[in-house]
């Protein structure tokens, strides 16, 4: 009997899921486990990625349970993951040697202060497409190296073994210490500063400037491909998809010709590009980055932009300020007024990132009046969304010469948030569209798993199973759109070498 489902393992931040879909790309049954963020000090957050693994297969058991399928019933398993976080652990043992540092992690600023002073931030812009930042991986791994002096030792003997989150779960979902795959793919590979983004090859020249022993790296593989087959519940299946978590929702939205555009919306929000088979160098602030690569075909490219803090900012509103008791009441908030009424919340909390990226800038409100409040107040962050997103789409236009988007597709929790939509369509001046399948990212991962099991036939019947359910017209007047963008772009202007200014009026040295 031929296999009905795909599995795809989607690892993000604060949880782990294992969904199963069917042929039409639709979610038949998912399991979801959290995962122990942990705060050592200001700045630093980590995972225990045995705790990871653990909750990874809790989740397949029960996703399988709940389907009623065995292992028999899968093609493949595709895995998604949030990118840039550093796993480092022992090849014998199995056991990670040290708390894994996540994407959100400040702890190397400093020595991507240093990097960046020779050369500045583009230094290796044209080699990686990515700008130095504490995102990296590469500062993060050198970090941990640096911490115990006997693990350089181990790592060069390659006794050591790095990866991302994608490249931990395959390792353990393929036998583990027991002949388990050290592989990962270009998506993942191209966001930790040591890989050409031309030849998907780690770069010996970025190696040496920082620090990293080749052998303790993954082999860097295609998205789609057959890595190795599983153990445990989904023994024998093979591990074919591997793409970090925005392409992944990229390629869920079948967003696979040149100026498709697509925005995740949670915590943070991540605009992708597609670009097609030639890459392209930001001019605007972006990051150039692989969008996937099918087996032995060419590798097809994406500009990304992203924002630190959307979903963020209604949590913050919740927690700090108190004006909502639930994220999901800042909607009524925000309609309980009819505009923001001059307004404007610009969420600079630790920066501004793509376009910007301005680690002095902190966050403003202006346009304060004795009329304003908190329904203002709220509005203005449900806006603050929509225009950064209006930046990143106006930096991806300008360094791709096309004249304007032609549709929004979007997922993530704020999708649900109709006046957000409808603002972000009206000062977008284009449509905004939802699938019908809310499990995106894991559908991308799924696809590029059945890809390279035959489960589906290509790119055609993938752009078949893709339905908007939802959508959103633009009807604000351009006059207006004028305004209100000009009114956020002074506002950000006032963001900037604030936290110069605070440093300084605490007695603290300034850069």
């Amino acid at each position: 009997m031929a296999p009905r489902f795909v599995a795809a393992i989607d690892h993000g931040t604060s949880s782990t899921r294992c969904i199963l879909f069917d042929a039409r790309g639709v979610p038949v049954a998912t399991a979801q486990r959290a995962q122990t963020m942990h705060y050592p000090h200001p700045g630093w957050v980590e995972l225990d990625m045995d705790e990871v693994w653990q909750r990874t297969q809790e989740c397949i058991h029960e996703a399988l349970k709940s389907a009623g399928a065995s292992s028999a019933d899968v093609a493949g398993i595709g895995i998604t993951n949030e990118r840039e976080t550093v796993v480092l652990w022992d090849r014998r043992t199995g056991r990670s040697v040290a708390p894994a540092i996540t994407w959100q992690d400040m702890r190397t600023e400093a020595a991507a202060d240093a990097l960046a002073a020779d050369g500045g931030i583009d230094r290796f812009q044209q080699r990686t497409g990515l700008p130095i930042s504490t995102y990296s991986s590469a500062l993060k791994l050198s970090w941990l190296l640096d911490q115990e002096p006997a693990r350089r030792d181990a790592a060069q003997r390659g006794d050591l073994l790095f990866g991302t989150p994608d490249s931990w779960l395959l390792w353990n979902l393929t036998g583990g210490a027991n002949g388990g795959v050290h592989a990962t793919d270009p998506t993942n590979a191209g966001r930790t500063l040591l890989m050409n983004v031309h030849t998907l090859e780690w770069d010996d020249e970025l190696l040496e400037t920082m620090k990293i022993p080749r052998a303790l790296l993954p082999e860097i593989r295609s998205s789609s491909e057959v890595y190795g087959a599983a153990v445990g519940d989904l023994s024998g299946v093979p591990v074919a998809g591997v793409l970090g978590d925005q392409q992944a929702s990229l390629f869920g939205h079948t967003c696979f010709d040149h100026g498709d555009m697509k925005n995740t919306y949670g915590t943070g929000a991540f605009l992708l590009f597609t670009l097609g088979k030639e890459p392209v160098m930001s001019e605007h602030g972006l990051i150039t980055t692989v969008a996937w690569k099918l087996g032995d075909v060419e590798p097809v490219y994406a500009l990304e932009g992203s924002v630190a803090v959307a979903g963020a900012l209604i949590q913050w509103l919740r927690d700090n300020l108190g004006i909502i008791d639930d994220a999901r009441e800042v909607e009524a908030l925000a309609r309980s007024v009819d505009g923001s009424e001059g307004v404007v919340f610009v969420p600079a909390f630790s920066g501004l990132f793509a376009p910007y990226w301005r680690d002095d800038a902190r966050g403003v409100i202006v346009g304060l009046t004795r009329f304003a409040n908190k329904g203002h107040i709220a509005r203005a962050a449900l806006e603050a969304t929509a225009y950064q997103t209006y930046d990143l789409v106006e930096a991806m236009l300008a360094d791709t010469g096309v004249s304007r988007l032609g549709e929004l597709r979007v997922d993530g929790g704020m999708t649900k948030n109709e006046l957000l939509m409808q603002f972000q369509a009206d000062v977008l001046g284009a449509p905004v569209g939802v699938p019908a399948v809310t499990e995106i990212t894991a559908t991308g991962a799924a696809y590029a798993a059945g890809l390279a099991t035959g489960f589906w036939s290509g790119l055609d019947e993938l752009r078949a199973n893709y339905k908007i359910t939802r959508s959103w017209q633009s009807h604000m007047d351009s006059d207006d759109r004028a305004a209100g963008v000009a009114a956020w772009h002074r506002a950000v202007d006032r963001t900037l070498g604030l936290a110069d200014t605070e440093r300084d009026s605490v007695g603290a040295p300034s850069r």
